[in-house]
């Protein structure tokens, strides 16, 4: 018998956060689409101090709710999972952070910066002009993307808690990197990215795993798990 998946859910845990409490019903619906198992296991951020923590895990999802209580330890897992080829989902916080995390060390931008942390530097992640807590939108998926394969069409509907985005400034600069914008909501603001040569890299602004909440699946973390599987 096949051991279980081990997901590493990298976030601080709060009971009252929506997607913290979707987060283990959406792991739980998967894997039983896909007929495995799978243990998502919390880890909570300021435990992290080396990529050594990830070695048994194989996948590694950073959860909404940032500021995380020790933000390097977010950007450690983020850098662990793109450099070693680990399937990897961000929604929410973990998407801001990716978009960070590749901004500092593949674009170069060491200054790259999140406002909600940070006064100085190249603000990447600036405040949305319009607040997304507790709120849904139409996202358009590009054709061909993994996104798009994922949930099998070129629209869906999903739900936010957050209050930042990619600067729009910054979206041209993308351009020239291997990173791919490849949704967006119905005004063309970014609302999700990937890594096309990664075995599965992925990072939202919304928060597909939601769906757990009306008992339906997330193309999302089903797609994770199919690549944590492989």
């Amino acid at each position: 018998m096949k051991s279980p998946l081990r997901l590493a859910l990298v976030g601080d845990y709060r009971s009252s956060a929506v997607a913290h409490q979707a987060i283990p019903s959406a792991v739980a619906l998967a894997a039983a689409s896909l007929n495995l198992s799978a243990i998502a296991e919390w880890v909570p951020t300021e435990t992290i101090t080396s990529s050594a923590l990830f070695q048994h895990f194989d996948a590694i999802w950073v959860v909404p709710g940032s500021p995380y209580q020790n933000d390097e330890g977010a950007y450690l897992a983020i850098t662990c999972a793109r450099e070693n080829n680990v399937p990897f989902l961000g929604s929410c916080g973990g998407f801001q952070y990716a978009v960070i995390e590749y901004a500092r060390n593949v674009m170069g931008w060491h200054d790259a910066a999140h406002a909600e942390t940070e006064t100085e530097g190249r603000v990447v992640i600036s405040p949305l002009s319009c607040s997304l807590v507790e709120k849904t939108g139409d996202v358009v998926l590009k054709p061909g993307s993994l996104i798009a394969r994922a949930y099998g069409k070129l629209e869906t509907n999903e739900g936010y808690h957050c209050n930042f985005g990619v600067n729009p400034d910054f979206v041209q600069a993308l351009g020239d990197f291997p990173l791919r914008i490849t949704a967006w909501d119905s005004e063309g603001d970014v609302r999700g990215i990937e890594l096309p040569d990664h075995k599965f890299f992925i990072a939202t602004l919304f928060q597909s795993e939601r769906a757990a909440l009306r008992n339906a699946l997330s193309p999302l973390v089903v797609s994770l798990l199919q690549a944590a599987r492989r």
